[in-house]
Formats: C-alpha cells, structure tokens, sequence
C-alpha cells in the first residue's frame, strides 16, 4: 500500500490573489528553492509542499495559485478546464489546513481583489477562525506604516514580513507555532526527513504531455497534480514523499523536456532546469514515452541527461490502453531498437489513465534502489575475473600484445563503480569492458543500474588472469 508521509504534522497554507509573494515566502520559510518565482502572473499552478521546523514545532507549508476565481469558495460548480483544476486544488487545501496565511502585497497595496477575497474568507466560520493575515514585501520603513491599512480588511493585525531579506519571518513563524498549539508540538525524530539515507528519490522525466503528473496521481490514488491535454502544465518540480512496504519514497513530478532546451523562453525555461535539478538529486528515474507517438530524438536527449548523471532507470511506456493488439514482446524489441544503450533498464507497460499495471511500478523501484547499493567483495570480484577470462580472454585495442588483467574490483557502490588494472604498456579494446559489464549483470544483477569500469594501468605486474 502506498501511503503519503507527515500526514500527523498539521497543515499551513499560503493563499492570497496572484503575485502578492507567495511563492517567495513559501522558499524562505522551507529555507529551499523550491517554489518557481517570477513577475507573471498566475506563474504557480500545482500546489509546492514543503516541512517547515521552528522553535521545537513542525509544520507542512503549501503554496497554492492566486485564487482569481471566487465562485469556488461559494461552494459554485465551474468549468472542468485547467484554470479551474487549478482553482480547485488550492481552495481543496483551504478546506484542509490547519492555519490559513492570507497573504497580502505591502508595495502594490490594497486592492479590490484583496478586499474581495478576505470578505469571501470572513463569510466562512471555518475560514476565518484560522486566518493569520500577513503583509509582504515589507522592504521598507514607509511599508510598514502603509501597511496598516490592510486592517481594513477585517482578518486582524497584519504581520509584516519581507520574504527577500528575513523581516519579521521570525515572529511570523513564533505565531503560527503558538497558533497550532499542540498539533504543531511535534519533535523532529517522529518526522521522516528528506535527509535520510534510506529514502529512495525518484525523479519522473519525459517530453511535455506524456503522462508524468498522470503518472503520479494514478500512484498515489488522488489528484496531487493537476493534470491538462495543455503542454507544459507542469512548471515546477513536484516532490510527494510517502512510504511503500516499509520503504520511503520520493517522488518528484518535473516540467517536460522539450526539444527547445536552453532555448526556451518565458516560465518553460526555468520549469526545465528545475527539471534537470531534481534529475541530479534523484537516484531513480522514471523515463515516461507516450507509446501512441514515435520515440523522438527529444527521448533520447533525455536518456542522456539520465546516463551522463548515472541515474538507474525504469522506462514507463505509458497509454498502453491505446495499443491495439498487446503485444509487449514487440514493443520491447522496438523500445530497445531505438534506445539500445539502456537495454539494461527495465521497461513497465502502463496505463496511467486507467491504472493498469501501475502497481508495479513501486515494487521495481524498491528493487532497483537496492541493486543500485550492491556491493560485490574483493574475493567475489576475483572469482568473477578468473570465471570471464576463461570464457573470452582480454582482447587487445592498440598494438599488437595481448593485453593482461592484473586486478577487478568494486571500489564504490550507488551507482557501482569498478576499477580494472592492465599492463603499464597494454591497451584494451572498449569491446571488451562492454563484455565484462554485460557478465557482471547476468552473474549479480545490477538491474536498472548504470555500471562503470574504469580501467588503469599497473605500475607494477602481479598475478594476471589471462592462462
């Protein structure tokens, strides 16, 4: 069973009307850059999770998109398009905090939109008890004076804080911690930390629009993303941390690739370098291909970005609901075909629109991510080396003598790194390590893994494996 994690932690979320400084705010108080902040309007979409620690006490933080649209928190049905998927999960997450921070901009001032949205939040009891009204950008001495005036708006004393400097975030957080009162007393080793060396990172890749926040939903069996036929609905990187047979887990939805890269312009650009950064950080990813379309030239950039990073890799061909007649042994051969320097990684055939086989897509990550640490004794390297040359003996590159083998063994794991010792004046064909790759995977495993040999010269010659 997949279960979401810090769910016993209680709830604050951000709202407020597009460009107040969310989004700024929810990065200075995660201490992450996690959220994509920009001058456009409307710039977050998905809702940013993050665990906030302060004063002995711990929160979740949401940042949510600027409510625009009012008829939400009345309780009206609208239309079922991307705008309003967006609406709907930030009033979903007003309904279920714990403590509301109405988040109003101190540069620009009171607005109309300000004064419409706090009088929508006062109408509800259930709102209004736990709203904490709070002034951004407060960068100045005048902006606090100017500040008073959000009194008007009926949520009580403003807290005046600047997201870019620190002010008065430090009373801000004293109040939220007060305002939770037991809930928020939680002590830091009950919580599951993202910092834990046995949490598993998985990072969700693929070209714009083949089902990666699909993908997520449909493993975690509810709409923690939003999800659109629009290309590039996804900006930022989605982390969702949650346990799977007593394993923890991180999944983190990303912006498409796109084929445009570095030449990207407006929020798709930083959406795709926060792409690339959460690749870094993951030790799995999820390569998603849309198996209605032609695997691109765009899928095999991408493999390698995951290759030159040496991320193990499952490769999830999603909309196999569209493919008529099933034939998974076809389209592992053209898969492969067209990607063949992965034709060690795994591939799982999914439907994410309709759940099938999606379970297990869990059970191979937690699979991978133990292949990934395995680590091989010197004794087992040996007898592995003395087993290959047996079966084909070193072949040469350069030169004309046969290259010797003085010594095989794994000198770092997650990923495995190997060092192989030749002779100082010997040259071994790059055939050959591909060989012992290839051995190394049917003897031990290595699933989904990338394994890199080195090879070096000896200073001096021991025992070889060549006779």
């Amino acid at each position: 069973m997949v279960e979401e994690i810090n769910d016993k932690l209680p709830l604050v979320v951000i709202c407020g009307r597009t460009n107040v400084g969310k989004s700024t705010l929810f990065n200075c108080l995660t201490e992450k850059r996690q959220a994509l902040v920009s001058n456009i309007s409307g710039t977050t979409r998905d809702s940013n999770l993050g665990i906030v620690e302060w004063n002995r006490g711990m929160f979740r933080l949401v940042d949510t998109a600027g409510l625009i649209d009012y008829r939400y928190l009345r309780g009206m049905k609208v239309e079922d398009n991307l705008d309003g998927k967006v609406q709907a999960q930030a009033i979903s997450y007003l309904e279920k905090a714990d403590l509301v921070l109405f988040l109003a901009d101190a540069k620009a001032g009171m607005l109309p939109e300000d004064k419409e949205l706090s009088l929508e939040i006062r109408k509800k009891d259930a709102y209004a008890k736990k709203t904490l009204l709070v002034a951004s950008k407060v960068d100045s001495i005048r902006l606090g004076g100017d500040a008073a005036s959000f009194n008007m708006l009926g949520l009580g004393e403003p807290f005046l804080v600047s997201a870019v400097s620190g002010l008065g975030t430090g009373d801000l957080l004293d109040a939220i911690i007060l305002k939770l009162g037991k809930k928020g007393k939680v002590q830091s080793d009950e919580v599951i930390k993202s910092e834990e060396e046995n949490e598993i990172s998985v990072c969700l890749v693929g070209k714009p629009n083949v089902g990666k926040s699909s993908l997520l939903n449909s493993i975690l069996g509810y709409e923690r993303v939003i999800v659109s036929p629009v290309a590039h609905t996804t900006r930022e990187s989605q982390d969702t941390k949650m346990t799977y047979k007593e394993k923890e887990i991180t999944l983190v939805d990303t912006a498409g690739l796109s084929r445009q890269g570095k030449k990207s312009k407006g929020l798709e650009k930083p959406g795709m370098e926060g792409s690339l950064t959460s690749l870094n950080k993951a030790d799995i990813a999820l390569l998603v291909i849309d198996l209605s379309e032609d695997i691109t030239h765009q899928d095999l950039k991408i493999i390698e970005e995951i290759e030159d990073r040496r991320k193990s890799l499952i490769i999830i061909a999603n909309k196999w609901d569209k493919i008529s007649p099933k034939d998974q042994k076809k389209w592992t051969e053209i898969i492969y075909d067209r990607m063949p320097f992965v034709a060690f990684a795994p591939i799982q055939f999914i439907s994410a629109k309709t759940g099938e086989k999606v379970g297990k897509i869990m059970d191979l990550i937690i699979n991978i991510a133990e292949q990934r640490k395995l680590t091989l004794s010197d004794s087992q390297c040996e007898k592995f080396l003395k087993h290959i040359v047996k079966i084909h003996k070193p072949a040469k590159g350069k030169g004309l003598k046969a290259p010797r083998i003085y010594e095989f063994r794994q000198i770092k794991n997650n990923p495995p790194l190997f060092t192989l010792r030749i002779g100082p004046n010997d040259d071994l064909h790059f055939s050959y390590v591909r060989f012992v790759e290839n051995r190394l995977r049917e003897r031990h495993g290595f699933l989904g893994t990338p394994i890199h040999i080195k090879v070096s010269k000896a200073k001096k010659s021991h025992t070889t494996y060549n006779d």
